[in-house]
């Protein structure tokens, strides 16, 4: 089993979407992307991902540039390409198409060496359905404090 560290997660696709299915891809960047995230220069808040001339395209990720990397930045909010199969690419392709789903990037992380971005299939949250997500955990935190004070 390799060990995976976590880099960034994206809080707010879990606020906005109903997560229906994950998979994970692998991302194309450059050696001072991958300095800076290291250092923990991205942001995954506005990213999300299309297919364009049958590649899979994450677009809006923004990676801070590296500090020492003087000529070799790239621009942060440059379009990188996903690496995923095309059997694989062309199933989302038609879910997004057919039932009106987003491809969503859930977070990114290492896997050894390697950086990986887990891509969520996603259908949106209406008002009432975010509502009803914050009601049931607030009540499930309410039922552990009454858990945790009997337990006193």
């Amino acid at each position: 089993m390799e060990n995976t560290k976590t880099i960034a997660t994206n809080k707010k696709a879990y606020h906005e979407y109903f997560v229906l299915e994950s998979f994970e891809a692998g991302i194309s960047l450059s050696g001072t992307e991958v300095k800076s995230i290291r250092q923990g220069g991205v942001n995954l808040k506005d990213a999300w991902c299309s297919v364009d001339g049958g590649e899979m395209i994450i677009k809006q990720l923004h990676i801070s540039p590296y500090e020492h990397g003087n000529i070799f930045n790239k621009q942060p909010d440059r379009n990188r390409k996903l690496l995923l199969h095309k059997r694989e690419i062309m199933r989302l392709l038609g879910a997004v198409k057919q039932e009106g789903l987003a491809l969503v990037p859930l977070s990114m992380y290492f896997k050894g060496s390697l950086v990986k971005v887990q891509l969520g299939l996603c259908k949106g949250k209406k008002l009432h359905d975010k509502r009803e997500t914050a009601a049931k955990r607030d009540a499930a935190r309410a039922i552990d404090r009454a858990m945790k004070e009997q337990n006193r």
